[in-house]
């Protein structure tokens, strides 16, 4: 596509990644900050006029909401920020497949402060995107240009 793309793992605090380290799962207070911080990000590449990726685990609705309209997204379930602003276009892609698949492939994965142990604590605190949230769900246990060309079509269409 030729966006930016951007790992939201790569803007975690050093204690956020300390503590996945340890086996610890982030609750909302370390992630909240975390998520305003990638807002805040995406908003800069919308006043630039550049599209971008974002791969997050942006597990619950909330957090989603945040990505979506910043540290507002807190206060009420309103999809404007104060002053104006609109909220950002956002097409949540969320990748699904059974937690088996997924546990051999971080057991793959070197060099990756977050341990596959921490896996059962996403799954616990997933709540896949719906209507009304602009999303799709693609499976990854289709190929990898399957899942390329739905999700292209979703962007394109």
């Amino acid at each position: 596509l030729g966006w930016k793309f951007y790992d939201a793992d790569d803007y975690h605090s050093p204690e956020n990644k300390k503590k996945m380290a340890e086996g610890i799962p982030l609750n909302d207070e370390d992630r909240i900050p975390w998520l305003c911080a990638l807002h805040d990000v995406l908003r800069r590449e919308e006043a630039s006029r550049q599209d971008a990726v974002l791969a997050c685990s942006a597990l619950k609705k909330i957090y989603r909401c945040v990505l979506v309209s910043g540290a507002s997204a807190l206060a009420s379930n309103e999809t404007e920020r104060p002053g104006g602003n609109t909220a950002l276009k956002i097409l949540f892609v969320h990748l699904d497949g059974p937690i088996d698949v997924i546990a051999r492939r971080l057991e793959k994965r070197r060099g990756h402060f977050m341990p596959p142990e921490l896996l059962k604590s996403q799954f616990e605190t997933l709540e896949p995107p719906r209507a009304p949230e602009n999303c799709i769900t693609v499976s990854i246990e289709k190929s990898l240009p399957e899942i390329v060309l739905e999700i292209e079509r979703a962007i394109f269409s």
